[in-house]
């Protein structure tokens, strides 16, 4: 028997929404890999790194869970990409303060593979059999790290800043 065209419809709202379902969990299930990680590929605390909302007001030092995630924001379910935010918090040499740094992820199933997204960084194709393939996507959140302090130091020493910006010794 031929399907009517609702039938028809019917159909193509249910793989749409299998195939949103299967984006969403495998992409958190990469994104939490992807936190529980970085730690050890940068050498520091398990505490410093936290799973954050990847815009918005947020605390550093919570790690959210699946709130971090972008579908946690959605009343239903879309296939789209996923976001999530990871946080490092860095404490200072010279006092008992600490720095954070935050940057936004965007992971989606692509075929056989995840596309990656790093704030600035280029995209980033890891197979979805990841384990143990995720150190280009560490050393892409570690760079753009690093980018945000080399943005920073060439502005301050930039001329134009010469008259501008600077420290002073405390008296």
């Amino acid at each position: 028997m031929t399907k009517t065209r609702f039938e028809r419809l019917q159909d193509a709202i249910k793989n749409y929404g299998a195939a949103a379902f299967e984006n969403l969990m495998r992409c958190k299930g990469f994104g939490d890999a992807v936190v529980a990680g970085f730690p050890a590929y940068i050498d520091c605390d398990e505490g410093c790194v936290n799973a954050v909302p990847p815009a918005g007001e947020f605390d550093p030092c919570k790690d959210y869970g699946d709130a971090a995630f972008s579908f946690s924001q959605r009343p239903v379910i879309v296939l789209e990409p996923i976001q999530f935010g990871i946080a490092l918090t860095v404490e200072n040499f010279e006092d008992s303060g600490a720095l954070w740094l935050r940057t936004a992820i965007a992971v989606e199933v692509t075929g056989e593979s995840f596309d990656v997204f790093v704030a600035q960084q280029p995209m980033i194709h890891i197979p979805l059999d990841y384990a143990d393939k995720l150190e280009p996507v560490y050393e892409a959140i570690y760079q753009e790290f690093m980018r945000t302090f080399k943005v920073e130091v060439l502005e301050f020493k930039d001329k134009r800043f010469e008259t501008g910006i600077g420290f002073i010794p405390r008296k």
